[in-house]
């Protein structure tokens, strides 16, 4: 700032500095700005000398922080003064003082526009600074013609060609749309060429910007970056003034690779060879000097070429190279430069076949996880942590729960969380597991979640080998005099469903394990006392023969707490107690807990970062989080590889085709890729991506292993398969049509579809930028969907539209779905359902969106179908024989036989019913061949509809109280 010639501005700036105090200063101000308000109001009597004066006044009050709320008018005027004095005056301070919604910024769009094409160069660099600092989008739609003109102009001066480059950069970031990409794809090639460093590295920021939205328009600037990286590599002709500490320009080096990573491969050979000799040059050249300055400078350039030889998948003895060279990075005494050896050796983990060579740095990353440093410790875990496989697991958590004990609080539940996804996903035998999570509990209780003991609740119910083990590992912590109190619930739960399996070994008697577990009530807290109330009633079920002493032990509990203010705790006391005096009854209403249904890792998910890429970060990122699979215990509900399904997999579970379909119907379903209403590029993704959507299932985390049921024949298993796509193809669905720019989806859609008939979350569709999942509840003739729409990307998706064609039956309403779905975001829509009739017809969602120049429309499936709207009800004899003989036959009774499928039987039948919420009623029938189920239909119409289902040897009939509305499968027909 000029002060020459300005006595009074001197003097006011000598006495803010003078004041003894923030008050004095405050008057000092108040009394300038009162003297500056008296002298614009007396406008004519201003010299531009005076204005310039008081506007630089303005200034200098605005930066010591105080409101200024006027002035900004004087300032704009200026910009049009016609000397260089008054114009700097006023681009400075409205650069300062405005923001690119100011309404006073409209006034002044003309004459910035007319300095930009006017020949003075020094008002040209004005105007170019303001708009690149403040330009807005109606500066972008008024004044990017003529910055362009001004950037490809070469008889310009370098100084106004570059900061046309960043200004016009700006105007881009705020409207896309100045860019014509035709036009402008050969001009970037051509400003490539440029020989002045400084248009060059402002024409290489506003390349990135183009490349982050649109790689396949700039090709031809590809071989002009790898020309650019050899001219500074070589070191030809690079001007002193752009050598930083002997490294040329290396912002330069920086931005070029940075561009190159947009591209997805380099196809030309020389240009391919020409590039690895660069990056060649770059890894041996890179030291660890004393000088702070050039260590930063030499390391931003090497670190970016890092993540330039990842991108481009180079050969394996570069990848050694890399990882040797961070190996060297993390065994150095400074602590910045270990960080970026361990951040970027977490990254190197994106790239196939590298795993093995880090590895031989994990001694060197376990000396890191004790680092005084708690970033570079955190860095730490997040290697081991992405670095950790089946051969290395155990090592590395051990190590992690030695650490656990010394580790910051502040570490201490990532540790745990992360200690115990590596041990469920790599557990070599799940006794190992139980042994890792209970050391953990032990450990740092305090920093466990409840999802880590629900995990371990549900391996245990899940897998009936391992309930005595984990049942007598609990007994021995359980055994000591202080544990946490996360200990205390997961030692309930197991010894509650599990202690009578250790009865006959020493001090596991039902009454040893009650004193044990009751021994622990007074030091936990409210919310834990309802799983001991459990606990002692399931002691109290397994006591055979009963126990008097140990039963009035119990019951006086229970007595003492159905008073309790608590209502959960008073409400399992109060049943409790009157249960027991039930005598064998407390045996079928405490039966031991049913295996959990089978579902993805929720501790996975949470241990995910959510943070937001954003535009200019590599690209390999983002094509890791699309190959990044889960090697968890648990099997999802996907089809095995050698096609033999288990029966515990719910997307196996066939509903069974109607007769008489609708061949027409049939014929245009199979005509659909895999089932699914939409046709798909025939360019598959070469794997699925991970689920951004997390666990649909809402708060309860713990999840099924495979199921160790019988599993069904391949013949059996194919013939249920012919019957579900029968059963699907017949649906009344919408048409689809022909689609331009289309995507293939990931997965199946049709199994996708079948599996959420029969389950109430999960994921419905998932292609490479979109994952729509659905979580829903069914009540009567009433079901609350909600859409969870996941961006998968780190763009946004718009013109985002959601329409429901709901049949005649339903009553469907959908709540807004917005347009736009934000990089890495995910949305929920509601949606609610309400059944009318009975109806075997399908809901469609038309969906679409926009990504790029890539518009997709699928039409999916909604699994609002039939049976959602069946409550299972058990009915007696005396209900169920007169209702099933007034039905005479058709339409109110059916009878459907399936020819060509082996028998099935009884369990599998019942396990069949019970997908579709009919309950098997045992001993209604004498012939126990015989099977009969029930349940009740509700729709608005018809309300509680009951339906009944007799299974005889040789036949399945169907029949429904007032209305039939479907058939399920028999055995074939013998002719008898």
């Amino acid at each position: 700032m000029a002060l020459s010639g300005m006595r009074g501005l001197s003097v006011f700036i000598s006495d803010i500095r003078n004041c003894q105090n923030k008050e004095q200063e405050r008057l000092r101000v108040d009394k300038e700005l009162g003297n500056i308000r008296t002298r614009f109001k007396n406008e004519k009597a201003s010299t531009p000398y005076e204005k310039k004066k008081y506007v630089w006044k303005i200034l200098y009050i605005y930066m010591l922080g105080y409101d200024v709320d006027f002035g900004h008018m004087e300032a704009v005027s200026l910009i049009s003064a016609p000397k260089y004095p008054e114009k700097q005056v006023g681009y400075i301070v409205t650069s300062c003082l405005l923001n690119e919604n100011h309404d006073f910024l409209r006034l002044a769009i003309n004459t910035v526009r007319n300095d930009i094409i006017g020949r003075n160069e020094t008002f040209q660099c004005l105007a170019l600074t303001l708009v690149g600092n403040i330009g807005g989008r109606e500066f972008a739609e008024s004044l990017a013609p003529d910055v362009q003109k001004l950037l490809i102009t070469s008889s310009c001066r370098p100084l106004v060609r570059k900061k046309a480059a960043l200004c016009l950069l700006r105007l881009y970031r705020k409207n896309p749309d100045v860019m014509n990409v035709d036009g402008w794809s050969d001009r970037m090639a051509q400003l490539l060429d440029e020989r002045d460093l400084g248009v060059l590295t402002s024409s290489m920021s506003l390349l990135v910007a183009l490349l982050s939205n649109n790689h396949e328009a700039y090709w031809s600037c590809l071989p002009k970056c790898v020309k650019v990286l050899e001219r500074l590599a070589r070191n030809q002709d690079v001007p002193q003034e752009y050598t930083y500490y002997g490294i040329p320009s290396p912002w330069l080096q920086v931005k070029t690779m940075r561009a190159l990573q947009y591209f997805p491969t380099v196809e030309d050979p020389n240009t391919k060879r020409s590039l690895f000799e660069v990056l060649q040059r770059i890894l041996m050249g890179t030291d660890v000097v004393k000088n702070v300055n050039k260590n930063n400078a030499s390391h931003a350039v090497l670190f970016e070429a890092l993540a330039l030889v990842m991108h481009l998948d180079a050969e394996k003895e570069m990848m050694s190279q890399c990882v040797a060279l961070l190996g060297k990075f993390i065994a150095v005494r400074e602590p910045n430069i270990r960080y970026l050896g361990l951040e970027n050796m977490t990254r190197m983990l994106m790239v196939t076949d590298v795993q093995d060579i880090i590895k031989r740095h994990q001694a060197q990353i376990i000396t890191s996880l004790k680092d005084p440093d708690i970033s570079i410790r955190r860095r730490a875990l997040d290697l081991l942590y992405g670095m950790c496989d089946v051969s290395n697991a155990k090592e590395i958590v051990e190590e992690i729960l030695q650490y656990l004990s010394s580790a910051d609080f502040a570490m201490r539940e990532e540790l745990s969380l992360k200690a115990a996804i590596l041990a469920e996903k790599f557990a070599p035998d799940l006794s190992w597991y139980v042994d890792v999570i209970l050391q953990l509990i032990d450990k740092a209780g305090d920093f466990v979640s409840d999802d880590i003991w629900f995990r371990v609740v549900q391996f245990v119910t899940n897998n009936e080998d391992l309930q005595t083990y984990a049942a007598l590992k609990v007994r021995e912590y359980v055994d000591k005099p202080a544990i946490h109190e996360t200990m205390v619930k997961l030692s309930a739960y197991i010894l509650g469903e599990y202690s009578h399996l250790l009865a006959r070994r020493p001090g596991c008697s039902p009454k040893e394990i009650f004193g044990i577990i009751h021994e622990k009530l007074p030091t936990v807290s409210t919310s834990t006392i309802p799983i001991l109330l459990s606990t002692y009633a399931k002691i109290l079920m397994h006591t055979q023969p009963p126990d008097p002493e140990l039963q009035n032990q119990i019951l006086a509990v229970f007595g003492k707490y159905g008073s309790c203010i608590d209502a959960e705790i008073q409400q399992r006391a109060v049943e409790y107690r009157a249960l027991s005096r039930k005598g064998a009854a407390l045996m079928d209403i405490l039966a031991e807990m049913p295996k959990f249904p089978e579902r993805q890792s929720a501790l996975i998910r949470k241990a995910e970062d959510s943070e937001a890429d954003t535009a200019e970060q590599s690209a390999i990122k983002l094509r890791a989080a699309q190959q990044q699979t889960s090697n968890a215990l648990v099997v999802t509900d996907q089809r095995p590889a050698n096609g033999t399904p288990s029966v515990g997999q719910l997307s196996l579970v066939k509903v069974p085709s109607v007769s008489n379909v609708d061949q027409n119907t049939a014929e245009q379903g199979v005509t659909q890729a895999n089932g699914a209403l939409t046709v798909v590029d025939p360019q598959p993704p070469s794997t699925p991506s991970a689920d951004l959507l997390g666990d649909l299932l809402g708060p309860l985390t713990i999840e099924g292993l495979p199921s160790a049921t019988v599993q069904p024949e391949p013949n059996l298993a194919s013939g249920l398969e012919g019957g579900w796509n029968a059963a699907a193809d017949a649906l009344a669905i919408a048409p689809v049509e022909e689609q331009s720019n289309i995507v293939q989806p990931i997965g199946e859609i049709a199994e996708r579809f079948h599996a959420l008939c029969l389950k109430d979350s999960g994921v419905l569709y998932e292609d490479r930028y979109i994952q729509i999942g659905i979580k829903a509840e069914w009540r009567a003739q009433h079901g609350q969907l909600v859409l969870f729409l996941g961006n998968k990307n780190i763009a946004p998706l718009i013109s985002v539209q959601a329409l429901i064609l709901p049949p005649s039956h339903l009553k469907m309403e959908l709540s807004v779905v917005p347009e736009t779905i934000p990089p890495r975001a995910q949305v929920q829509c509601p949606l609610e359902v309400i059944n009318l009739r009975p109806s075997r017809d399908i809901a469609v969602l038309d969906f679409s969106y926009k990504f790029g120049t890539h518009v997709v429309n699928p039409k999916l499936r909604l699994p609002a179908v039939l049976n959602k709207f069946l409550q299972p009800i058990q009915v007696s004899p005396e209900e169920f024989f007169p209702q099933w003989r007034s039905l005479s036959g058709p339409p109110l009774k059916l009878q459907e036989v399936v020819r060509g499928v082996r028998p099935m039987p009884l369990v599998e039948m019942a396990n069949l019913f019970n997908s579709f919420r009919l309950t098997v009623c045992p001993g209604l029938d004498p012939n126990p061949n015989n099977m009969v189920a029930s349940t009740t239909n509700y729709s608005e119409n018809t309300r509680a509809m009951l339906c009944l289902v007799s299974r005889f040897k040789k036949f399945v009939y169907c029949a429904f109280v007032f209305k039939a509305i479907s058939v399920f499968y028999g055995e074939p027909h013998d002719g008898n």
